[in-house]
């Protein structure tokens, strides 16, 4: 019995040694008090998974909410002001 096989190269992908630019990390430091933020919230929902939400978890998720809020914020007008 013969086999039938097609002749393959092997593909591979080419190594990545590529390392973040310095404008692409000044971008992640300054976008990292809203990176931390979300965390935060989405740290506080997980809690709340495995039972109902009580007084304490819905004020944490409140709390959480409110610092993605003034993250954002704060990131926008930094941004807003860094353009004009």
């Amino acid at each position: 019995m013969k086999t039938i096989a097609a002749p393959q190269t092997l593909v591979t992908a080419a190594p990545l040694d590529i390392e973040p630019s310095a404008a692409e990390l000044d971008a992640i430091d300054q976008e990292m008090p809203l990176i931390r933020a979300e965390v935060e919230l989405l740290d506080a929902q997980i809690m709340t998974i495995d039972h109902p939400a009580n007084e304490l978890d819905e004020r944490r998720i409140r709390r959480a909410r409110r610092r993605v809020l003034a993250a954002r914020r704060a990131l926008a007008n930094t941004t807003a002001n860094e353009v004009a």
